[in-house]
């Protein structure tokens, strides 16, 4: 079997950045030879200083045999040039998970940690989140890691005896030996078709999570339903908002019921889980099942969940101001995200848009459309959007912002709304200046008892560094439009 961390063992690192940091000192612990790749030289530049061999992406490509495996950093796609080359050479290819998954399973850190993994399209950040408060309220020493917090590699030398993992499907895609202690998938939409390419692909990313001791399975969504048949995993098991059958957790008059891992156990009250609408419900039992998993008790789930609060930019409460509500759900990164965040309040002025990645919106609009009493769309996509709710919401008023040559508020429904600041593509400044616009928009279009929520649909880089910096945008621009 190849021994990527035998002393001298070639390693070509693929990206600089957060994962390829990562990735670098832990290979240089156990003696492989690392060479970091990345096609910005400023990236490289300090790691060269430091001694650490340094390749562009054509010199890697043309030394690639050269090499006894590929680490790469997750976002790359197979089909990035330096991946390419490895697999037409016959070079291993590993993700930074997949390698921290060997580590680990070889007891290169001590005795294996019991890794719990949490993937979905939506909710993965506050389910992996209240299941680390679970396991800690337990009595268990849990890290949480992944795709949230830090990456695998960098906690394992730290006391920990479970791990809590947020995965993406690019992850899990880079990590085919993974055997977690419990997965879960929350759910399956469209998302990341652009990297995927086919939600065949996509979903088949997901189920890696399956593959270890319990597998479990959002069964409100026929997608990651369909999973448990097929899941490998000894233990299967199930969570709905519904009254819960054998095998399966659940809602039962109002209590949170475990009927997978006891006989029939409540665990806690619904109206006491913090985070609003039956997405919060639903991350709630996707936690408690895995938590279940190793053995935590319903009165260390109930404690957990009633000191929990939502990290940033989760459906967070910027301000309540003439009884209208606004919240940051920026972390809203796809359409399915939107759909939960919005189905959570009565009446909503929906901020959306941004970069939909390949996602279709027409269902989500479909269904969100009862709860509309305005729209403000921005980004790059926000025609797609605003065809959407068109079509399945002709009478909700829409305003798009626009910049670039065509700087003016559109209405593509009802009345447009009046005095908003015009907003030209100043560089930097481009997303402050659309969100202020947008927030103003919204401000009045909104009543009181309205919500005005940013749950975009899409990511945010073009207009934004990332979700946190459009959250940030979207609470400075409500502080100012309410003073």
């Amino acid at each position: 079997m190849l021994d990527p961390l035998a002393p001298g063992a070639p390693v070509l690192i693929a990206g600089a950045r957060v994962t390829g940091r990562a990735v670098l000192a832990a290979l240089a612990r156990f003696g492989a030879v690392p060479t970091l790749c990345d096609d910005d030289p400023a990236m490289l530049a300090p790691h060269a200083e430091n001694g650490v061999a340094t390749l562009d992406p054509v010199a890697a490509i043309a030394r690639i045999r050269e090499f006894q495996l590929v680490v790469t950093s997750p976002g790359f796609q197979p089909s990035t040039p330096v991946l390419a080359a490895a697999t037409e050479a016959g070079v291993p290819i590993w993700g930074d998970v997949e390698l921290a998954w060997r580590l680990d399973s070889a007891e290169h850190y001590g005795p294996p940690r019991r890794w719990l993994a949490v993937t979905g399209t939506n909710g993965k950040t506050t389910t992996t989140s209240m299941l680390h408060e679970m396991l800690l309220a337990g009595g268990l020493r849990s890290v949480v890691c992944g795709n949230i917090g830090d990456p695998v590699l960098d906690v394992l030398d730290r006391p920990a005896e479970v791990l809590a993992v947020e995965l993406s499907s690019f992850q899990l895609y880079w990590a085919p030996s993974l055997r977690p202690e419990a997965g879960v998938v929350l759910n399956i939409a469209e998302d990341h078709l652009d990297w995927h390419h086919t939600m065949a692909d996509y979903t088949a990313a997901k189920a890696r999570v399956l593959t270890g001791r319990v597998a479990v399975v959002g069964l409100d969504d026929a997608r990651a339903a369909a999973l448990r048949d097929t899941a490998r995993a000894p233990i299967r098991v199930g969570f709905r908002l519904g009254e819960p059958g054998p095998g399966e957790l659940g809602v039962r008059a109002g209590q949170l019921v475990d009927r997978a891992f006891a006989d029939d156990l409540s665990l806690l009250p619904v109206d006491s889980i913090p985070v609003p609408g039956p997405v919060g419900v639903l991350d709630a039992l996707a936690a408690a099942a895995l938590a279940r998993s190793v053995g935590v008790s319903a009165e260390a789930i109930a404690a957990a969940l009633a000191g929990f609060r939502p990290g940033r930019h989760r459906s967070e409460i910027v301000a309540v101001v003439g009884g209208v509500t606004y919240v940051d759900d920026s972390k809203a990164t796809n359409p399915h995200a939107a759909e939960a965040s919005v189905l959570a309040y009565p009446r909503v002025v929906w901020l959306a848009g941004g970069m939909l990645k390949g996602a279709s919106v027409y269902a989500e609009v479909a269904r969100i459309a009862p709860r509309l009493v305005g729209a403000v769309l921005i980004g790059r996509d926000r025609a797609e959007v605003a065809e959407a709710l068109s079509r399945h919401a002709p009478d909700v008023p829409v305003v798009q912002v626009v910049t670039g040559e065509d700087v003016e508020m559109h209405a593509t429904a009802g009345a447009p709304v009046a005095n908003v600041t015009q907003v030209n593509n100043v560089g930097e400044t481009v997303g402050a200046r659309v969100m202020d616009a947008a927030v103003a928009a919204a401000r009045d279009m909104a009543k009181p008892g309205d919500t005005v929520l940013l749950a975009p649909a899409g990511a945010s880089f073009d207009q934004f560094s990332g979700y946190a910096a459009r959250g940030d945008a979207f609470a400075a621009a409500v502080r100012a439009a309410v003073r």
